[in-house]
């Protein structure tokens, strides 16, 4: 699977306020929908009728509404799960209940567990048959990446699917609450979500004086793309001591080098997928076209982060956590020496 395609997948293919971000998307978006849209609904003829296990329970089955406010009839007990993105695999391994899952798609990587579970094709493009064929009790989607095509027609089988669609941090751990709970998972889904808000909360301790960072998160290399400020990366930035000077109501908006020049970022923050960013000190940028201009660029203040950066996951926090320490660092070594400090008087002690 190609890096570049997957991350532009995942960040930007089907934003709903930013569907055409290259010209390379508006042509093939158009070629591609009525095709896609078609061979749903094909799939769905084909299969209209085939006993799913989902459906053989439906009498058990409880009504919730999923984070787009569409009903899911759901079976009081869910034994096999589909998931349809990454993010939402990497999800039910940190429950612990990847026996419960029963495929994914593709994309799905982390853990490299993951590979190994059957897949059911691309995200933007599922398999219906092969979703049907591991008689599912749920289906996971994301609004993300994936399809209301591909909702519709699995509800049409009588397969529920229920959508996440976190825009926060806090929405991150709302969503993968409520995912425990659809899967009878309650204890483990407070637990995770738990711990995830306690490392956050131990980390706005130490930043609590911290001055925010100015960044520009680079989304896009070539043309150049960035996030807005209604998007789960833009407010884990926020939660890293960090804010983005690219003030948009676009979700992922193209900005210019000229208006980067303006703004003056303190730093780039791109992921490790891109080409060269594996050198932190910005020299892979400054060779390219415009770059150079870039004070931050100039200057080195360049943080590659992992592309845990592209997932709405419980992964993400430890991202959080690694910028926070590199634009912070002597918030961290502030208290490191403290510590230090107090070990030495209590050996003194002793």
């Amino acid at each position: 699977m190609s890096l570049a395609i997957s991350r532009e997948a995942f960040l930007l293919w089907f934003d709903t306020e930013e569907r055409l971000f290259t010209p390379w998307r508006r042509i093939f978006a158009v070629g591609i929908a009525g095709a896609l849209l078609a061979s749903a609904a094909a799939q769905a003829s084909a299969w209209q009728g085939f006993p799913t296990q989902a459906a053989a329970a439906g009498a058990a089955a409880r009504v919730m509404t999923d984070e787009v406010g569409r009903a899911v009839s759901v079976p009081a007990e869910v034994r096999r799960v589909v998931t349809l993105a990454p993010n939402l695999t990497e999800i039910i391994y940190a429950l612990g209940l990847e026996d419960r899952l029963a495929g994914d798609t593709n994309y799905c990587e982390t853990p490299s567990a993951a590979k190994l579970k059957p897949h059911v094709g691309d995200p933007q493009d599922p398999s219906l048959e092969a979703i049907v064929a591991l008689h599912p009790d749920l289906v996971l989607a994301t609004t993300s990446i994936n399809r209301v095509a591909t909702a519709d027609a699995l509800k049409r089988l009588g397969i529920p699917v229920y959508t996440s669609n976190p825009r926060t941090v806090r929405g991150i751990l709302d969503s993968i609450a409520r995912m425990a709970d659809l899967m009878g998972a309650t204890a483990q889904g407070t637990a995770l979500v738990g711990r995830l808000q306690a490392r956050l909360d131990a980390l706005q301790a130490r930043l609590k004086d911290e001055p925010r960072v100015n960044v520009l998160f680079v989304v896009w290399v070539d043309p150049l793309g960035t996030v807005g400020q209604n998007t789960f990366i833009a407010d884990a930035l926020r939660w890293a001591g960090a804010r983005s000077v690219i003030q948009s109501k676009q979700n992922y908006p193209r900005v210019s080098f000229e208006e980067v020049v303006r703004l003056e970022p303190d730093y780039i923050v791109l992921t490790a997928d891109h080409e060269g960013a594996e050198k932190s000190d910005g020299a892979s940028l400054r060779a390219r076209p415009g770059w150079s201009q870039i004070r931050a660029v100039e200057q080195g203040h360049v943080a590659v982060v992992g592309d845990e950066w592209d997932r709405p996951s419980p992964g993400l926090i430890d991202g959080i956590e690694q910028l926070a320490r590199e634009l912070h660092p002597d918030a961290f070594a502030a208290k490191t020496a403290i510590m230090s400090s107090t070990a030495m008087e209590c050996a003194c002690v002793r």
